[in-house]
């Protein structure tokens, strides 16, 4: 059983070491391809945001706040999520952006995510654009708060807690990743692809190759000279 082992683990590194030229070469080619998209050809995508607190409404806020208050407006973050989400505010939004983007496109570009066990609502947009990104946020936010109190008088007082700031640096493409992902990928690929060309051929080329495949020793070789 041993035997076995040291032999397939030799076939390995005789594979590696015959075919390490393709595998260098395939490597460098996933990473370079990858680099060359992610610092060249696709565009970079920005991301702003702006964070909304959901609290008692002012009406009630000389009564003090209990634990079950506190949970209730936890709850209803999740409401207000789906209502920032919704046809009504981003058709609210598309409007007041004037025909810059679509609604369809403003839909795949904004989300609204609830802070776990918080009263507070994160409202985020990419773009291509980060002045577009920005302005998306703050257009969002206003329908957002407009349509809120009027499709749910009845909930919580909402505040804008972060306004959206200008973002400095795009959020996708990640570039080290994409080459890193790369480089494992094309080592995977050409390791594979060397396999499949050590079994596909075979034909004898070398010494190495008569006293691997026939269990000949090699009594002598004939150097190679000039024609």
């Amino acid at each position: 059983m041993q035997e076995e082992i040291t032999l397939d683990l030799k076939d390995f590194y005789y594979i590696l070491k015959k075919r390490r030229m393709l595998i260098i070469i395939v490597t460098l080619a996933c990473t370079l391809a990858a680099g060359i998209f992610s610092f060249f050809i696709i565009k970079p995508t920005y991301e702003a945001s702006a964070t909304i607190i959901v609290g008692k409404p002012k009406a009630d806020e000389k009564s003090n706040t209990q634990y079950n208050d506190v949970m209730m407006y936890q709850n209803l973050v999740k409401t207000y999520a789906k209502i920032a989400a919704s046809n009504t505010v981003m058709e609210s939004a598309c409007n007041k952006l004037k025909g810059a983007i679509d609604i369809e496109h403003l839909k795949k570009s904004v989300t609204a995510t609830p802070q776990d066990n918080t009263q507070i609502l994160e409202i985020k947009a990419q773009s291509k654009d980060p002045k577009q990104a920005v302005n998306i946020i703050n257009v969002v936010v206003q329908a957002f708060v407009s349509e809120s109190a009027r499709v749910f008088p009845t909930g919580g007082d909402i505040q804008i807690m972060d306004k959206a700031q200008f973002p400095d640096k795009p959020v996708k493409p990640k570039k080290v990743l994409n080459m890193a992902v790369a480089f494992f990928v094309g080592l995977m690929a050409s390791v594979g692809i060397s396999f499949m060309l050590e079994y596909m051929d075979s034909t004898i080329k070398t010494e190495e190759d008569i006293a691997r495949y026939l269990d000949m020793p090699v009594i002598g070789v004939i150097p190679k000279g000039e024609v």
